[in-house]
């Protein structure tokens, strides 16, 4: 299982808000954590982050790029009334629903502003407008003060904010965040990196925090990082909807379970190649794994990364995860603990003579 220190970074790094294009913050946390077992860590201006460990192949050996976004979804600020009321619109995608009357916490320029999200009391609706669903235009957010004057000493137009809640711990190795998608991801390359450190392959082996993933619609920064870093072969670690919850048909989705093992994709963008180089992987070490079959794209940040440069042959783990784009959402510690292990033993199977070409 995950060493005790290691879920303690990953509580640190699911708490620090940062939505998409606003980072900072949580990858910060993320560079100080893998400068715990290596030294090559650096950042770039789409606000990536990156860990290196080098095999044992030197500088011709190829290079795989482990990729987890650390963004996520969020609000940015677009307007400020005379009465100190803050309207937003989304940063990524929401129901708007979940919004209702939850609290807010904002990244203003002399630290954090909390604030609640108002609407029109139950009372006071017509009939009509109970039945209809909230919109976000019809939603703002009250932090306590008294003139838009006051409210522009704490904050101004174009500041970013999130669901103001932490993490919790749950029954079963399960834990609850608003940020798991993809926070997680981020957690697991590294994690996957330093077990990969432990005992190097031939391979040079990079991990990515990458940016923007959320509002990514041109590839966001995991088409930079895998351009920048001359990738041979990659894998983007994401979540995808759990399955056993009420609600959900299995038929469209597949069966995937919380504790159930990393979710391996196939089809579309994936890698044949990568594909059975995870899943034998799984099997030769025993790991539960379920199959997601992706007949397009798979709207992670793999979609990006397969058309970079001359093409990346591409592989895509994700954790099932429940509740995604909400408060709650849920997964299991050991599905993240299964997952680092796969990745970093497949980068170990890697080597000049993997022919990426073999379809």
């Amino acid at each position: 299982m995950l060493s005790d220190s290691s879920i303690a970074f990953l509580k640190r790094l699911l708490d620090t808000p940062g939505p998409s294009g606003f980072e900072g913050a949580p990858a910060r946390a993320w560079r100080t954590e893998a400068a715990t077992f290596t030294s090559a860590i650096r950042a770039d201006v789409i606000g990536n982050s990156y860990a290196v460990v080098e095999g044992t192949g030197g500088p011709n050996a190829p290079t795989i790029l482990l990729a987890g976004h650390i963004d996520e979804i969020g609000v940015i600020i677009t307007h400020i009334d005379d009465n100190g009321y803050i309207y937003f619109e989304p940063i990524g995608g929401w129901d708007p629903q979940v919004l209702v009357a939850q609290r807010m916490r904002f990244l203003g320029r002399n630290g954090d502003v909390f604030g609640v999200i108002g609407k029109k009391a139950i009372h006071l609706m017509k009939p009509e407008e109970r039945e209809k669903a909230s919109k976000i235009t019809d939603l703002w957010v009250d932090i306590g003060v008294k003139n838009k004057a006051e409210a522009q000493e704490l904050l101004q137009v174009g500041d970013a904010g999130v669901i103001d809640s932490r993490t919790m711990d749950m029954p079963n190795h399960r834990i609850v965040s608003r940020s798991i998608d993809d926070r997680i991801g981020a957690f697991v390359v590294l994690e996957a990196l330093r077990r990969y450190a432990e005992n190097p392959g031939h391979a040079r082996v990079v991990a990515a925090a990458t940016a923007q993933e959320e509002i990514g619609y041109t590839g966001g920064g995991a088409r930079v990082a895998a351009h920048s870093q001359e990738a041979t072969m990659a894998i983007a670690v994401d979540v995808t909807f759990a399955t056993d919850h009420p609600g959900v048909k299995k038929e469209e989705i597949g069966e995937h379970n919380i504790g159930g093992g990393p979710v391996l994709t196939r089809g579309s963008v994936i890698s044949p190649v990568v594909y059975r180089l995870l899943s034998e992987t799984a099997q030769r070490l025993e790991i539960p794994f379920s199959i997601h079959a992706a007949g397009r794209f798979t709207s992670t940040d793999a979609d990006a990364m397969q058309l970079a440069r001359s093409g990346v042959a591409t592989g895509l783990v994700s954790i099932p995860n429940r509740y995604m784009h909400s408060p709650n959402e849920m997964v299991s510690l050991e599905d993240l603990d299964r997952a680092a292990t796969l990745i970093a033993e497949t980068c170990r199977t890697v080597s000049d003579a993997t022919d990426f070409t073999d379809r």
